[in-house]
């Protein structure tokens, strides 16, 4: 296994982190008995850096996670997430956060019991609230640093903006947001950038396009009823269709290259620097065992070149998000 560092204060860790989200919810049926069979492989594989969040679920995903680390928690970073509301009253459509600090101490100790853990290793605020200063949550997360309760903390889906504000607070040891080839959106706004600056690692999620740049999808009815790619712009219509071409071509050149399409797409969001550390999620062991081969991947500079002027971020069609949830990524 290859390491890289989380930040320049935090802690080693596998150079593929595994996303667990997909175990619980979001891409069809959950099936618990899969993704635990996954987490174990991934742990036995020397996989160090496992990522939940309290909403996944909601909560099952920490249960699940906390019974693969039964017996297992030594030498684990285990990341989850608070600031989703899980409120019956809570339209899918019109999502909820809390950063109050209030709500920062009752979320973590929720999630240390669901766990089954006496420390979560790094702790994010998964969407900043807008009705609270960053300065006031960040404040309470390290609150939760000083009693024990967590060893680091970090951000998701922010802007340079908020990360800098963040920053001067507590230090954020790992920012969390959406990238791909397909999802530039961090290089566009500077995150990624900054966060090299300020030696905070950048942690890719869903750096497979949500399974899409897998080539294995090919049409939206390979989803299930209930998979919430049904409801991504990117996924419907033309919009998938005119993306399906691009994946084509990356297809082809992971031929050439003698790998697979997925290899080789980690194997790029490897190559965008040493604090860049994805989180590719799945619920099989097969792709988790696939993906892994990016590692051993070395991409040439002609290589980096085709792939981004295949995927330049004017040619992907359809936004990421709907409306409510593309509101919430902060500056």
């Amino acid at each position: 296994m290859k390491f890289r560092q989380l930040g320049t204060r935090g802690p080693r860790v596998s150079a593929l982190g595994l996303g667990c989200m997909g175990m619980s919810q979001g891409y069809g049926s959950p099936d618990e008995e899969s993704g635990l069979d996954t987490l174990h492989r991934a742990l036995d594989l020397g996989v160090t850096f496992l990522d939940t969040a309290d909403i996944y679920g909601p909560h099952t995903n920490e249960r699940l996670v906390g019974r693969a680390l039964q017996g297992r928690r030594t030498g684990v970073v285990l990341a989850t997430k608070f600031g989703f509301l899980s409120r019956p009253s809570q339209s899918p459509s019109d999502p909820q956060i809390d950063g109050s600090p209030a709500y920062v101490k009752s979320a973590c100790e929720a999630s240390l019991q669901r766990l089954g853990v006496d420390v979560i290793d790094l702790y994010y605020l998964h969407r900043v609230d807008p009705n609270v200063p960053i300065e006031d949550t960040v404040g309470a997360m390290a609150d939760l640093v000083r009693a024990g309760m967590v060893r680091f903390i970090g951000l998701s889906e922010v802007g340079p903006v908020t990360l800098r504000r963040a920053h001067q607070v507590h230090p954020i040891t790992a920012l969390q947001s959406e990238y791909s080839l397909w999802t530039r959106v961090p290089d566009e706004t500077g995150a990624r950038e900054a966060c090299e600056e300020l030696g905070v690692a950048f942690v890719p999620f869903s750096p497979l396009g949500r399974g899409f740049l897998t080539g294995a999808i090919r049409t939206p009815d390979n989803f299930e009823a209930d998979d919430m790619r049904r409801k991504q712009p990117r996924f419907q219509g033309e919009n998938f269709q005119r993306n399906l071409e691009l994946v084509d071509e990356l297809k082809r050149q992971a031929e050439a290259r003698g790998c697979t399409p997925a290899q080789l797409a980690l194997a790029w969001v490897l190559s965008r620097g040493e604090h860049v550390v994805p989180i590719p999620g799945t619920k099989r062991r097969k792709y988790l065992e696939d993906n892994l081969g990016a590692l051993d991947i070395e991409m040439t500079a002609d290589e980096l070149a085709r792939l981004d002027a295949i995927f330049p971020a004017s040619t992907i069609s359809g936004k990421r998000y709907p409306e409510a949830m593309s509101a919430l990524t902060a500056p």
